[in-house]
């Protein structure tokens, strides 16, 4: 397989794998909904840095280890589920107590002082990547498919992974310009409440499949 070769069919395969709805899309969604577009971005950002650091890994065979080993994998996939079990409790968490009616500071900030940074935008992205277990396990299955002969193992996996990272950017700015356009209908107190409860719901579901599902 030719370098041209390897990208383009890399490039076939993770664009499939992008457009299908996952934890990654709903994270990227409610932050366009309820959030400035800047930190919508930085989400999008961090989910993209993940996947350049598991890319990395699964190039010079840190993601086969972890595949290889139960124990690593069983440890990895608990931490994910209970980081998503968490950030799902606390999206739920923060809409008891809510006040029904929308006053000015609640369409201008939905968001509590502490979750409105940008560093911390794009620190949730990248931990809700990096905790994923099935990334890696995405990453070790196809990425060592598109090394050609005399390419470095490693500088070909940031690469793949860099382009993976730009295809889930385009389709995350596609995303966050659409729900852009939305989000002056969706900023009041009673449509965020729903957000983040059903965001808050589907994170959970995600923890409990990944903490449940054989070893």
């Amino acid at each position: 397989m030719t370098f041209p070769q390897a990208v383009l069919s890399f490039a076939v395969v993770a664009g499939l794998l992008t457009l299908v709805p996952g934890i990654d899309t709903s994270i990227v969604l409610r932050a366009g909904l309820t959030r400035r577009r800047a930190a919508a971005f930085a989400t999008a950002a961090g989910v993209c840095s993940g996947a350049l650091a598991w890319g990395a890994a699964a190039a010079v065979g840190a993601s086969a280890l972890l595949a290889a080993s139960g124990i690593a994998y069983r440890a990895l996939t608990l931490a994910g589920a209970a980081y998503m079990a968490w950030l799902g409790a606390s999206l739920i968490w923060k809409t008891i107590g809510r006040k029904g009616a929308a006053g000015p500071h609640m369409a201008a900030d939905p968001a509590p002082a502490h979750d409105g940074t940008l560093w911390g935008s794009w620190l949730k992205g990248a931990a809700t990547n990096l905790l994923n277990p099935k990334v890696g396990v995405f990453y070790i299955a196809t990425i060592p498919q598109f090394i050609p002969a005399g390419m470095s193992p490693l500088a070909m996996g940031l690469l793949l992974a860099a382009v993976h990272g730009i295809m889930a950017m385009g389709w995350f700015t596609l995303i966050i310009i659409g729900t852009g356009f939305a989000s002056r209908w969706l900023r009041s107190a009673g449509s965020i409440r729903i957000i983040d409860r059903i965001t808050g719901t589907v994170l959970i579901g995600f923890g409990a499949r990944l903490a449940l599902e054989p070893h």
